[in-house]
């Protein structure tokens, strides 16, 4: 029996076993999702105590129910995790789910997925599904995963005997392989399938969300599409890895450039005296042609924010100037400087300086409703804030404890009465629903609101 045959007959009976590598906000609810369907799932972490917490059922991922994570852990026995990367020998199929964040040079940081790629060429055995969901440029699974997994797969002691004979194993499962090293489309299928995760959307979740899969072999969509159907309503195919790769980062993009013009036009709004919240409002009764996008501080999440830069890095190699996607992502680079503007601004017109005057920001998630911090804008006005001398502390009821991207840590205040009568200026920074706005714009001396939480025209009240 052929590879294929043998991995295809193996979901055909949920015989399967699922390697996930990297079980964050992306990689965990997938883990779930195969475990639920009766499939057998190790996940793959480099923290112990993540692994740890995940074996004894304690979730730390808000989109999963802490029943259903303990369910497959505790009951069913379906999903464990581990940091032995040698195990993924065990696995059919291996589903890279890493960080991919930017360095400090706002250069892609390919070293999650460098490392994903070094132990599965070291671990998988013949036969085994490959497929990337983390954010990246177009290319990188034919130009950067490929060369990789099969470069570390001549040490794959699964194909060669210490003698530099092929093993009994590999004889058997696989008459053709004579290089010396995992082929890709013989030995094992590589793909691209983007993570869609929206966290905190309680309409689109992983299982009800469309999958776009591309491979670069047909023999590697018609794996993959099965395996995917397994935790994923529908799988929608393209031609190859590198449209895939291509469709995530027009998603993203398309928001990002958005996002970016709607602020951008809403400084210019608030500097001629403009409601832009009335304006979209206004904009938003026309039945075609339009969709509505909102200003805030800045844009945050794991995704929109890197985009730009990745799309960036790969399109100098082929020397194209993405004029308009850069602006956009500089754009919302910005904004936190803009924000911290507007404190100033509000501050002196209480006759106060930034310097020595108290500073409550509410809400330090990216986005409303999660515990999620990721490249948050909130993070970045504190730092610039902190820098000119003001005095912080925050409240956020998802978020206990934060780190500022230039390392100040602080722990979330309790709102009360006092803390909002105490700071000298109160900044709305994620529109939770927890937030009381009546109870804040009742204590508040003065607030700088960025997410229009304050509807109504108040004196004490700057908006974005």
């Amino acid at each position: 029996m052929t590879h294929k045959q043998t991995i295809l007959d193996k979901i055909k009976h949920n015989e399967e076993i699922v390697g996930i590598i990297g079980l964050g906000y992306v990689g965990l609810p997938l883990a779930v999702n195969f475990a639920e369907a009766g499939i057998k799932v190790i996940g793959f972490e480099k923290s112990q105590e993540k692994a740890d917490m995940i074996n004894h059922g304690d979730n730390y991922i808000g989109d999963i129910r802490d029943a259903v994570l303990r369910e497959v852990v505790v009951k069913t026995l379906k999903l464990e995790a581990t940091t032995d990367s040698s195990r993924m020998k065990e696995c059919d199929a291996l589903i890279i789910a890493v960080p991919t964040p930017l360095d400090k040079f706002r250069k892609p940081d390919m070293s999650y997925i460098e490392s994903a790629c070094i132990d599965i060429g070291k671990n998988m055995k013949a036969g085994t599904f490959v497929s990337l969901e983390s954010t990246t440029y177009p290319t990188t699974t034919e130009d950067f995963m490929l060369p990789l997994i099969e470069e570390y797969s001549k040490q794959n002691p699964l194909l060669v005997s210490p003698s530099g004979e092929m093993s009994a194993g590999q004889r058997g499962a696989s008459p053709t392989l004579h290089a010396p090293y995992f082929r890709q489309g013989i030995d094992f299928w590589l793909a691209y399938s983007p993570e869609r995760v929206d966290p905190g959307n309680k309409q689109f979740h992983t299982r009800n969300t469309p999958k776009v899969l591309g491979a670069m072999s047909d023999d590697g969509v018609e794996i993959g599409e099965a395996l995917y159907l397994k935790a994923i309503d529908n799988i929608y195919k393209v031609s190859s890895p590198r449209v895939s790769e291509m469709v995530k980062i027009l998603e993203n993009t398309y928001r990002l450039v958005n996002i970016s013009l709607i602020n951008e036009l809403a400084l210019l709004a608030g500097k001629m005296d403009i409601n832009i919240w009335e304006v979209i409002d206004a904009a938003k009764t026309k039945p075609f042609g339009f969709q509505a996008f909102y200003p805030g501080p800045g844009i945050g999440g794991h995704c929109i924010p890197l985009d730009p830069f990745y799309l960036e890095h790969i399109a100098k190699k082929y020397d194209f100037d993405l004029s308009m996607i850069h602006a956009a992502g500089h754009i919302n680079m910005r904004m936190p400087h803009y924000m911290y503007i507007k404190i100033s601004t509000a501050l002196n017109s209480q006759k106060k300086a930034v310097n020595g005057s108290s500073i409550l920001f509410l809400g330090v998630a990216y986005k409303p409703n999660i515990n999620d911090e990721r490249e948050s804008p909130a993070l970045e006005i504190m730092d610039i804030t902190a820098h000119k001398g003001g005095l912080l502390t925050y409240h956020d009821p998802y978020i206990s404890k934060v780190k500022t991207n230039e390392g100040r840590s602080f722990s979330s205040v309790e709102l009360t009465e006092k803390a909002l009568k105490d700071a000298d200026c109160v900044v709305l920074t994620t529109n939770h629903k927890d937030f009381d706005v009546d109870f804040i714009k009742l204590h508040a001396k003065l607030i700088v609101d960025m997410r229009n939480m304050i509807k109504d025209e108040t004196t004490n009240v700057y908006k974005l």
